[in-house]
């Protein structure tokens, strides 16, 4: 009998938490078009993956996590996806979160510990285009007053990333705080027509306190080259819930389709799965999306490479990993609202009913990927392809 090694106990672990995250998403489908329905909180679901111990899979193991690299946590994020993109999208921002003290703080092992222990969920409110929260010094700590949108899963969450700028000045300061402090007001306002288990309304700061130790500084936000790595996981992060969307929309079309859909009566075919248009539209599905998720995963690896070169990260190869997410991130788009929007195609009149629940897949792909134009993605490819310059960091690039 060969002996355990190392390398097959971490792939046993691995595939362990792949086969929980492959349940909770069948969990997670069962329900997802009546919770698409409703909108609102995902509460249920929610304590689901706090319970599942998934919260953690980026945190080393010695902090108490699981230690997965960025390929297989981001390939977990598209999983769920593919069940319900809302809580896709809530579960890659954990991890994001978690990125983001690691990246631009030092107290990034007390925030790992605290987040195994505790069984934190991360919500956002840092968005640095709405400039409205404004922090103002108070004695050695600070206070944050006016407020914020798109605060992904703010709502029921444990801690929360903020940011604020001076009254005078425009240096974004980050910090973590509780998301019980006194003075945060969680809206339940938010009532776009996808993504609708998000809970991306706003949040208002009435003189909320921020503690000088809370503040993330060291290096502060995007303060190095490893620092800027944060938007790039951000961008891989929403590339593969696109891709997971696209995927999902596909899985459930092939079913339909096989189950339901009927032949047209002029395609001579006793069967839909013969008709030659069907045929021909699902291999443009596959070739597209397969595409999207192989150059998703390459940047992935890239991501992982950059990552385990902390502070020795070049410029240089900091861009590599920025133009293979920019072009993951284009093709996950395009890919995915072609598959969602021409589904019906394959699948016929009777899948555009309500209980079938198809056009979600369209209405959560097409809210989000407005929220970061992919246009200027293809911007920063051609400047690269046809000048040699690399995307400048910030936090969408």
């Amino acid at each position: 009998m060969s002996a355990v090694t190392p390398l097959k106990q971490a792939r046993a672990r691995s595939q362990a938490l792949f086969d929980t995250a492959e349940q909770l998403a069948a969990e997670f489908a069962a329900t997802a078009v009546e919770r698409d329905r409703q909108g609102g909180t995902a509460k249920a679901e929610r304590d689901r993956l706090r319970q599942s111990g998934l919260l953690n899979l980026i945190i080393p193991g010695e902090y108490g996590g699981h230690g997965l690299d960025w390929h297989d946590t981001l390939r977990i994020v598209r999983l769920i996806s593919r069940a319900d993109s809302s809580l896709g999208h809530l579960f890659g921002f954990q991890h994001l979160l978690l990125a983001t003290v690691r990246l631009f703080g030092d107290q990034w092992p007390h925030y790992y510990r605290e987040t195994v222990k505790n069984h934190w969920f991360w919500g956002n409110t840092l968005n640095p285009l709405d400039t409205r929260a404004k922090i103002s010094a108070d004695g050695q700590d600070w206070l944050v007053h006016g407020s914020k949108s798109f605060c992904s899963g703010a709502t029921d969450s444990d801690h929360l990333i903020v940011s604020a700028v001076p009254e005078a000045g425009d240096k974004l300061v980050i910090a973590a705080i509780p998301s019980d402090r006194a003075g945060l007001r969680i809206n339940a306002d938010w009532d776009n027509m996808g993504q609708r288990q998000t809970d991306s309304g706003t949040v208002d700061f009435h003189g909320v306190r921020i503690y000088d130790h809370e503040i993330l500084r060291r290096p502060g936000p995007l303060g190095s080259v490893f620092a800027t790595l944060r938007p790039l996981i951000a961008q891989l992060v929403l590339t593969n819930i696109y891709l997971g969307i696209g995927e999902g929309a596909l899985a459930e079309a092939i079913g339909y389709t096989r189950s339901q859909a009927r032949a047209w009566f002029l395609s001579g075919v006793e069967s839909a799965t013969r008709d030659p248009y069907v045929l021909k539209k699902y291999g443009e599905f596959w070739v597209d999306l397969n595409a999207a998720a192989q150059a998703t995963d390459y940047a992935a690896n890239l991501l992982d490479a950059a990552w385990r070169l902390e502070n020795a990260l070049t410029e240089a190869e900091r861009g590599n990993v920025a133009i293979a997410c920019a072009a993951a991130k284009v093709l996950a788009t395009r890919a995915g609202l072609d598959v969602t929007q021409r589904l019906f195609e394959v699948t016929g009149a009777r899948a555009t009913s309500a209980k079938a629940g198809f056009d979600r897949y369209w209405r959560n792909l097409r809210t989000h990927s407005l929220h970061d134009p992919v246009d200027y993605k293809l911007l920063d490819l051609g400047e690269w392809v046809l000048n040699g310059k690399s995307p400048t960091p910030s936090f969408y690039s």
